[in-house]
């Protein structure tokens, strides 16, 4: 079961029993949950008070500490959360001038909305709530198994991949309705009426700069939030409200000097630690862009169909992340790894019905079916040629031009001669020049 670290921070069950260090004089308490039976629900957290060894005080009830920071804790817990932290509503200037200068240096470009006037309102939390005092950093986990193994191979189905978060239930819907009921038993606690404001990912507020703050987690060098229990595997989510609560203390974690999720993003897209090119993200490329995938980075995005994953899969802190224990997040039918052709011969009223209430349709079946001729064109199996070919006829100049590029890596005889007859017929310059590329492509895969 989760734990919950920070001032007052508890763990999961009201009646359980917890020892608590106090980190120097006037410092946050921290509270861990008593050895018990090994695994992630009784492992010992000891190595959470950090790189200095605390000693650890006689055991108290947490009846000891009715503060309501503790029954704030306790709510979320009730309410479905793994992790809380609170902090201050101070402005967040440091995050405000980094996010600034990316917009500046054009690293964001393709997010029309990401401007410096919505960096500005999202690190500033008076903006957003009037009377704000503090910030109740939530989180909660999607880790609900590990990835499929060799997607690409195996029987006949051409497989794709798609990033954790979205093997489930839209986080969105779930998320915002425990936060109302999170939000509504507040004045309970308060013994007053409380205001609050509410955000998950979709609102102009600075998830991961109050999550940092509330010592939910550190940045790690992918610019993710990496927690010590659940990793980088978790949904974000804040409560901005009026109550003027003791906040927590950040977490002294680093990443140290490891730079795997660096060494391994294929597209190169984390360009320094802490610092992301937008542009070049996997995630972006498959779910944001709405256009054509630039044709240089297309056989680096590989078999990924809706976002991607490897820089969370590679990072040394997610090996020993707890395991998400929400079922409204548990993989639905092959959302992991889907079959790709029934995808490319899919209308949109199949698609809103196998992706309804998923995440999967924010990038939309235009934008699915570009994905998935890229992951065709990558994986290179000439079973594809005759979907391919197929799509050459698309109602979407979007996908015909994929198509061809994906009929050009994987070549053939039948590929050629379909794209010399998709050239004479087709109107658009943008696909006319993506089958005269793929052919020449295709004649270069003969010789």
């Amino acid at each position: 079961m989760p734990l919950i670290f920070g001032a007052g921070g508890i763990a999961t069950r009201a009646d359980a029993r917890y020892r608590i260090g106090v980190r120097g004089k006037g410092r946050a308490l921290r509270i861990y949950q008593a050895p018990g039976p090994r695994g992630h629900a009784g492992r010992p957290e000891r190595e959470a008070l950090g790189p200095a060894r605390q000693s650890l005080h006689p055991i108290r009830t947490a009846a000891d500490m009715p503060s309501i920071e503790i029954k704030i804790k306790q709510l979320a817990l009730k309410t479905g959360f793994d992790l809380a932290g609170i902090c201050s509503a101070e402005d967040f200037l440091r995050d405000e001038r980094a996010a600034t200068e990316r917009v500046r240096q054009g690293l964001m470009d393709g997010l029309p909305w990401y401007t410096e006037d919505r960096v500005r309102r999202m690190n500033r939390p008076a903006l957003l709530l009037q009377d704000a005092r503090s910030v109740i950093s939530l989180a909660i986990s999607y880790d609900t198994g590990p990835p499929p193994e060799n997607v690409d191979e195996g029987g006949n189905a051409l497989k794709g991949r798609v990033a954790r978060y979205a093997w489930g239930d839209d986080y969105h819907g779930v998320i915002k309705e425990r936060l109302k009921r999170f939000a509504d038993g507040l004045p309970d606690l308060a013994g007053r009426p409380v205001e609050t404001r509410v955000f998950v990912d979709d609102g102009p507020m600075n998830d991961r700069a109050a999550a940092e703050r509330a010592g939910v987690g550190w940045f790690g060098k992918n610019t993710n939030i990496l927690t010590p229990s659940h990793g980088s595997w978790v949904f974000l989510s804040q409560v901005i409200t009026d109550l003027e609560l003791v906040p927590d203390e950040p977490l002294k974690k680093t990443c140290g000097s490891c730079v795997r999720c660096i060494d391994d993003c294929p597209t190169g897209a984390i360009i320094a630690p802490y610092v992301l090119d937008n542009r070049r993200c996997i995630s972006f490329l498959t779910i944001e862009l709405r256009g054509a995938i630039p044709r240089e980075l297309r056989p680096l995005v590989g078999d990924w169909v809706f976002g991607c994953d490897i820089c969370q899969e590679v990072c040394p802190v997610n090996r020993k992340a707890a395991a998400s224990q929400e079922p409204a997040f548990k993989k639905r039918h092959d959302f992991d790894a889907p079959e790709l052709l029934p995808l490319l011969e899919m209308d949109d009223e199949g698609f809103r019905a196998r992706f309804r209430d998923s995440p999967i349709k924010r990038t939309k079946l235009v934008g699915m079916q570009r994905n998935v001729c890229v992951a065709l064109g990558n994986i290179g199996d000439p079973a594809a040629v005759p979907a391919l070919v197929r799509a050459l006829a698309h109602r979407e100049a979007l996908v015909r031009g994929h198509a061809a590029w994906a009929l050009g890596r994987i070549g053939g005889a039948d590929a050629r001669h379909a794209m010399r007859e998709a050239l004479a017929r087709e109107q658009d310059d943008d696909v006319r020049e993506e089958i005269e590329a793929a052919m020449v492509e295709a004649s270069a895969v003969q010789a």
